[in-house]
């Protein structure tokens, strides 16, 4: 894992139970929950429980077990939501050129309405 993970910001109080959230659904790897500033009507975040940065050291460190539980996770959001049908958006920020918020992986999953589009 990386050693640059911040063990204080707001996911990781999150997991310890510090911080409560609106839990949707979890599995042993990954939780997902409510966004406190939704920016569509469906605005979950997807989070490992396990301290990962970002997407690439994601991808790079965790087990076989950990990927496919957390992708498992997002997609039984999105069944949860039962929005397959008219759509959805996935998006994970990395970085300050990502404009990562939050330095903890975690995916958006946003529906519930267009979204429009996403780069102009």
């Amino acid at each position: 894992m990386n050693a640059s993970y911040d063990n204080n910001n707001i996911f990781a109080k999150i997991l310890r139970s510090e911080v409560p959230c609106n839990k949707v659904i979890e599995n042993e790897y990954a939780i997902a929950f409510s966004d406190i500033n939704p920016q569509a009507p469906l605005h979950v975040l997807v989070i490992p429980k396990n301290p990962y940065v970002n997407f690439h050291e994601f991808t790079k460190h965790a087990s076989i077990d950990e990927l496919n539980l957390f992708w498992k996770l997002v997609k039984d959001v999105i069944d949860h939501f039962k929005c397959e049908n008219k759509g959805f958006r996935l998006i994970t920020n990395s970085g300050s050129d990502g404009n990562q918020d939050v330095p903890h992986f975690h995916v958006h999953v946003l529906g519930g309405k267009n979204l429009g589009r996403m780069i102009n």
